[in-house]
Parts: structure tokens; sequence; C-alpha cells
């Protein structure tokens, strides 16, 4: 019985990051990921340079990604990959924005450390993804970067 308990706990606490981690759903009624419905500071901003291309992404970051992978961009030991100093990331970047763009499971091994929980597929535009990713590359102590529409484009299924 105790053993059930825990488990149903679990379940839920991970059903529960999941779904914060997606975006909060697709229901489109109620709140729209596109970039024609996004507010202005999350994406229209983005044209006039890096430095506003980071604060949308930081929006971005802060709506749909914080969640789980945390304000300060360490995620959570065991269950979420840390985006900070993230080798990942440095490492094959084009991986990573496929694995937002179009889900990721399985095991990968970030800074070191295996990760082995599901992320869904976010539900956000190009021009967001490549926003988020702009801003979590110039923060965290990762080494900058910038990435464009284009590219998350480039690896959408």
């Amino acid at each position: 019985m105790k053993n059930l308990f825990f488990g149903v706990i679990a379940t839920l606490v991970t059903v529960t990051f999941l779904f914060s981690c997606s975006g909060g759903g697709n229901d489109k009624s109620e709140s729209s990921n596109t970039t024609a419905d996004a507010p202005k500071s999350m994406v229209d901003d983005a044209s006039d340079g890096k430095d506003a291309k980071i604060a949308a992404g930081k929006a971005v970051f802060e709506k749909v990604c914080q969640a789980c992978h945390q304000a300060d961009g360490k995620g959570l030991p065991v269950s979420f990959p840390p985006l900070a100093k993230s080798d990942y990331l440095a490492a094959d970047l084009p991986r990573a924005i496929a694995g937002v763009v179009n889900g990721l499971s399985g095991e990968i091994t970030v800074n070191g450390t295996k990760f082995n929980q599901v992320m869904p597929a976010a539900t956000l535009s190009d021009d967001e993804v490549a926003a988020a990713f702009t801003f979590v590359l110039n923060s965290f102590g990762n080494k900058g970067g910038s990435v464009t529409a284009a590219e998350v484009k480039a690896v959408r299924k």
C-alpha cells in the first residue's frame, strides 16, 4: 500500500512537471503560442538586435522552460538537466534545438550527469524557440551565441 501511494505521488509530480515544461498544453482557444498571437514583447522586438532578442527569449524561457530548468538554469537533479554551463548545448546546438521543437526521450548526458526523462515538443514558433535559445546561450554561464528562426525551421520535423 505504501509503495502504491509513493508511486501515485511520483507519477503526479512527473506529469505536473511535463505539463509545465510543454507550455501548458495545446489548447489554442485559451492561449496561443504562435508568433501572431504572442505578446509583442516576446517576439516582435527580437528583430531590433541581439539584446532585444535576449530579452524576448527571457520572456519565453520564464513562461515555458523555467518550471523544469529553473530560474537559475541549473535544472533539477535526476529529473531535468541543467542549461547552465551546458556541455550538451555547446557540443551540438542543432541537436538541442531538435530536442525542443520535436521533443526528446531517451538517456542524455549533460555536464557528466545522465538524465532520462521525456521532454515534450514545445508549442512555440520558430522565432520564439530562437529567442529562447539565444537567451539561454547568453545566460547561466554559457559562452554566448545566437539562434535564428531559420536554424530552428531547419531542424523541425
